[in-house]
């Protein structure tokens, strides 16, 4: 059977010495792997299991349940969250109602960064909405997510150096591998006939699609928040609001 990977996750109530030990030891006897293991906000140790054999992790389940000492939180196939987890020692923040969207502040850009450069490893069609007020490093952490993701970056508008609005693009540029950013400001606001044709056969390529500025890019245009797979929120700090009037008229201003 092919090795298969696994999301532990424990709560410990009573942190004794040698706690961890017996555990390891315990999934050394069943030959599970431990691929990474790091304390996950507080109390709380979260490790990267590997097996090929499933019946192991579902009777490592039923011993672990009779220690007192942890509650067992979660054991399962690991998804992104949990590798990043384990990965940076804290959850992303989760809204619990859309379960599409994720929160980050400015001093988790690693986090972020991180958690880009996995999306965008994937193929295929995807679109992702990134929100935050302007100069809190949204185009930024683009940049650096596509470059752990070794992928190429295209600017199809921009307000990172100056306006951007393209018309056209080369070859290079539009090949389908390529991370394509676009402002929903600058795409709608100071949008033409040229750009906006762009802009349709970009979003129609099965291709990485990132647009800052979701909410104005549904306002302004044909697009609905079902074509977004993924929202980002991007603050300065977790209680600022994300108000697009407060700079939308800066960028008819400079028109």
């Amino acid at each position: 059977m092919e090795a298969k990977q696994w999301y532990m996750e424990y709560k410990i109530h009573k942190n004794r010495p040698g706690l961890l030990g017996d555990i390891a030891s315990l999934l050394g006897m069943l030959e599970v792997n431990i691929l990474t293991i790091n304390g996950v906000e507080g109390k709380t140790r979260g490790m990267l299991l590997e097996t090929n054999d499933d019946e192991k992790i579902q009777l490592m389940g039923a011993m672990l349940k009779k220690v007192d000492s942890i509650t067992v939180s979660a054991l399962r196939t690991p998804k992104l969250v949990d590798i990043l987890a384990v990965r940076h020692g804290r959850y992303i923040d989760r809204d619990s109602d859309d379960r599409k969207t994720f929160r980050f502040t400015r001093d988790e850009l690693g986090l972020l960064v991180d958690f880009l450069g996995e999306i965008f490893k994937k193929e295929g069609n995807q679109v992702i909405g990134l929100r935050g007020m302007p100069r809190v490093g949204k185009t930024e952490s683009i940049i650096a997510g596509s470059v752990c993701a070794m992928k190429r970056w295209t600017f199809v508008s921009s307000t990172l150096l100056r306006q951007t609005v393209r018309s056209q693009l080369s070859e290079d540029e539009m090949n389908r591998n390529n991370v394509f950013i676009i402002d929903g400001i600058v795409s709608t606001i100071r949008s033409n006939e040229r750009h906006y044709n762009l802009l349709q056969d970009i979003m129609s390529m099965p291709s990485t699609k990132v647009i800052e500025h979701p909410d104005v890019f549904v306002q302004e245009s044909e697009y609905t928040y079902d074509h977004f797979d993924i929202i980002i929120e991007l603050r300065n700090n977790p209680n600022e609001e994300i108000i697009y009037d407060t700079f939308t008229s800066t960028y008819n201003d400079d028109l």
